[in-house]
């Protein structure tokens, strides 16, 4: 099922109903079964109809395999011609002008699908843009979406018509139904297709060529000169790589610039106040004038970043902090500068001897996780301790259900925080069950909970609760609004373009307020004695450690967490680059794609954690291979030692790791004071300045001689 990209029971009983009526309307056509015909068709309708609004993922995976909507469409208008001709209901007249007008739909239909791709490709401009003031190039609106969207609905409209004009020439016996229903639907076809065109005669004539927009773009460059340039490219699902720097570079104060490579960025990048650039060709790169920026921030080693290294004037730097990779790229030693988060960072570049001297590695902190490290200050814990359990893996791990277990039958009640691994299930049937197995048991403690309530003993709270959860839904919809609004769904990249001349700092300081306060919304709606099962996106990882008093997390086989003594060298801990926002509640980590790195962001809490010993490891290599486990509480297999974990909870006196826990993140993660950011700050000031001392002397070292007149050449 999972590999057909299908996602609920639901979705695959409608595949499975599709397929049969698709059979059915085959064997119907052959065999001239008019009646079976038309209940089979429109049973086919009402599955596709569920399976586009249901299951997207599976109706474009069908696409991909060259079974989309539009060969279905085909293949059930030429067994509508087949049973019509069979069936002998339209007569010889009736038959050919039924051949005809199917014929002008599928035409109609295949025009219509060639206007719609000539349309969207002509208005990809040649540079795409957030928050820069390109009103003066003349770019169109798009057509409406109810044009160029949504082919599979509309085709099923027509199959619909007919269907109806099919069972009515049936009932009938006039053939007259069935060709009145294929000209409405073949006209309804030629009306989109003529209203694409004036569309199409405006893009081809009135949108701006790639020299008139890198003109414009140099415009703006040169008025606003960009100091500072976060430079990324990648896959989509990476943009948290990139998100998780915008609030650093944000905050810079000087003037900055985004530079994104792959059109698919520009669309899940997160609102910014930054002006963003999206070029995806090398040569218009090339032609931008870039030679006011002094530095460039790369948050990923990819082969395009060759595209701007090739600058001179710049100096290049490789963040390191958010880099996840076991081993320290050789390709880090062509950059200027590498900036890692702490000590532990600076000893596995020179310990890797790839060619990045020491001098050129600078510590910055992880200005990401600014916000939980002052947050995490002084914690204490809750009368109901809350553990979060967050399994480093979406294969199903024999240890997730025995520490489940434990935790919900612990002696000393605790409540549960359960975030399975985002992909959770999409892969493996056995993963699936095995959450489902959890999640029942969650659910069966819920229930035993809610008859004998811990943690209340007095006052009933269930009006307030009641009350934030109201408001909860309320926010919601208000950040659904809110989001449409910054979005833009109804327009294209042409019109964002256009239309995001500046940034608005209300709308994103209002987005970020009421994501603050959906969190405190939820939070405050959840019984403190209830457990949670949390999937999705919300509430996000950092709102879940403001929770936590205790993380339990397991290490997957290539979690990238080894220490300096280990086989990889530690310090670049996964701890993932995608911290979307600063602060606890508003962060949206890059580990949500990789839950082994949650550990390391949750290490800036000062929080206790708990990690599993892996099959095969002794206590004591586990700790010595892993710079993490130094501070960790361990459990060993069937979840053995919980009891020890959970003891620092109810009395934190005996915290044995506390000291530990403060030495391996100033290790990991560089100091406290000052923040990240003012580190991250100042580093590129400093960088900048070099950069403006190093190009001084490049100028005075390349100047041609003075003329004195007296011993020029021409005399």
């Amino acid at each position: 099922m999972n590999r057909l990209g299908i996602g609920s029971p639901r979705g695959l009983a409608a595949f499975a109903a599709l397929t049969g009526c698709l059979v059915t309307m085959a064997v119907a056509a052959l065999t001239g079964a008019g009646g079976v015909f038309a209940a089979a068709g429109l049973a086919g309708c009402g599955c596709e109809l569920l399976l586009h609004r249901t299951e997207p993922g599976l109706m474009a995976r069908l696409g991909r395999l060259h079974m989309g909507a539009t060969p279905r469409f085909e293949f059930r208008c030429v067994l509508l011609l087949l049973l019509l001709g069979r069936l002998h209901v339209t007569g010889p007249i009736g038959l050919a002008a039924a051949m005809t007008l199917v014929l002008c739909l599928l035409a109609g239909q295949a025009l219509h699908a060639a206007l719609s791709t000539l349309i969207r490709r002509r208005r990809a401009l040649a540079v795409a843009a957030r928050n820069i003031d390109l009103r003066r190039l003349d770019i169109s609106d798009r057509p409406p979406r109810r044009l160029t969207e949504w082919p599979g609905p509309r085709m099923l409209a027509y199959e619909l018509s007919a269907l109806l004009g099919l069972t009515a020439s049936l009932a009938t016996g006039d053939a007259r139904w069935v060709v009145a229903a294929l000209t409405l639907a073949a006209g309804a076809c030629l009306i989109t297709v003529v209203a694409l065109v004036p569309y199409l005669v405006r893009a081809v004539r009135r949108l701006p060529g790639a020299a008139q927009v890198l003109a414009e773009v140099d415009a703006w460059l040169i008025r606003h000169r960009p100091r500072t340039v976060l430079y990324f490219s990648g896959p989509r699902d990476r943009v948290h790589q990139v998100t998780g720097w915008l609030g650093a570079v944000a905050a810079l104060p000087t003037p900055s610039l985004v530079v994104l490579r792959d059109r698919e960025l520009l669309e899940a990048l997160d609102p910014t106040p930054l002006p963003v650039l999206c070029v995806p060709d090398a040569a218009h790169l090339a032609r931008l004038d870039l030679s006011g920026v002094r530095v460039a921030l790369y948050p990923a080693n990819t082969g395009r970043n060759i595209h701007l290294l090739r600058i001179p004037t710049m100096q290049h730097v490789f963040l390191a902090p958010g880099d996840g990779d076991q081993a320290v790229d050789p390709y880090s030693k062509v950059y200027d500068q590498v900036w890692v988060a702490g000590e532990a960072g600076r000893r596995r570049h020179v310990q890797a001897a790839v060619g990045v001297e020491d001098a050129d590695i600078v510590e910055i902190g992880r200005p990401q996780l600014d916000g939980l490290r002052a947050a995490g200050t002084g914690h204490v814990p809750a009368p109901v301790p809350t553990v979060l359990y967050a399994p480093a893996s979406d294969e199903p791990g024999t240890a997730d259900e025995p520490i489940v277990r434990a935790l919900l039958e612990s002696e000393r009640p605790v409540r549960l925080l359960y975030r399975p691994h985002p992909p959770t299930g999409r892969r493996s049937p056995e993963a699936r069950a095995a959450h489902r197995r959890i999640a029942a048991l969650i659910q069966a403690a819920n229930e035993r909970r809610a008859a004998d309530p811990v943690g209340e003993a007095s006052g009933d709270a269930g009006a307030p609760r009641a009350e934030a959860a109201r408001h909860r839904a309320e926010l919601a919809r208000r950040i659904a609004a809110l989001e449409a609004r910054l979005r833009r769904a109804d327009a294209d990249e042409a019109m964002l373009t256009r239309d995001h001349a500046a940034p608005d700092p209300a709308l994103l300081t209002e987005a970020e307020d009421l994501r603050r306060q959906w969190h405190q919304a939820h939070w405050a709606a959840s019984p403190p004695w209830l457990h949670q099962v949390i999937e999705g996106d919300t509430p996000t990882l950092h709102s879940c450690f403001g929770q936590a008093d205790l993380l339990i997390a397991g290490l997957s086989g290539a979690d990238g967490l080894s220490g300096v003594d280990g086989r990889t060298g530690a310090g670049d801990v996964r701890t993932g680059a995608g911290d979307g926002r600063s602060g606890v509640g508003d962060s949206r980590s890059g580990a949500d794609g990789d839950l082994s790195g949650v550990v390391g962001d949750f290490l800036a809490t000062l929080k206790p954690y708990a990690l599993t010993i892996p099959a095969g490891l002794t206590e004591e290599e586990f700790r010595r291979q892993h710079t993490l486990a130094r501070a960790a509480y361990l459990l060993g297999p069937g979840a053995s030692g919980m009891d020890t974990v959970l003891r620092p909870l109810f009395d934190p006196s005996l915290d044995e790791l506390r000291t530990t826990r403060q030495e391996v993140t100033e290790f990991l993660l560089g100091p406290a004071v000052p923040p990240s950011v003012q580190r991250f700050t100042d580093a590129v000031e400093k960088l900048a300045r070099k950069g403006e001392a190093l190009l001084r002397m490049r100028d005075l070292h390349t100047a041609p001689p003075p003329d004195t007149g007296r011993w020029s050449v021409t005399r």
